[in-house]
């Protein structure tokens, strides 16, 4: 089963992966949002209890562990967004990012050469 995440969900796992495995406390110092201990720890024990997360001893304290590695979430969270915002169509959203964005010539050249070389390796069939 793929991962999928609230967003608050999501900022507890981008703080795991981002200062690798931490107390509750450690979380809470990363968010952007100033929450209560108990919040992010009972956020964190709901990660565990979908197995996105583990925890280790650590005498009176837990550290956390993500399960979930950044890319699988990630590709997650895309579909979702294709799906939910644009319809699922992904040229849809490739499209809007490109026009949002207002990405340079450089970016956009470094693009069609990332898609170039995608399809030279036999994708996208």
């Amino acid at each position: 089963m793929k991962p999928s995440f609230t967003q608050r969900e999501l900022d507890v796992m981008a703080a795991l992966w981002e200062h690798g495995p931490s107390t509750a406390a450690e979380v809470r110092a990363a968010l952007p949002d100033d929450l209560a201990h108990n919040t992010v720890l009972t956020m964190l024990t709901i990660l565990e209890e979908k197995a996105y997360v583990t925890h280790t001893e650590e005498g009176r304290t837990y550290r956390f562990h993500p399960l979930v590695d950044r890319g699988a979430a990630g590709t997650s969270a895309i579909r979702r967004l294709v799906d939910t915002v644009f319809g699922g169509s992904d040229e849809l959203m490739l499209m809007h990012l490109v026009r949002d964005q207002k990405l340079g010539r450089k970016k956009l050249e470094r693009l069609r050469q990332l898609l170039d070389a995608y399809l030279e390796e036999g994708n996208g069939e």
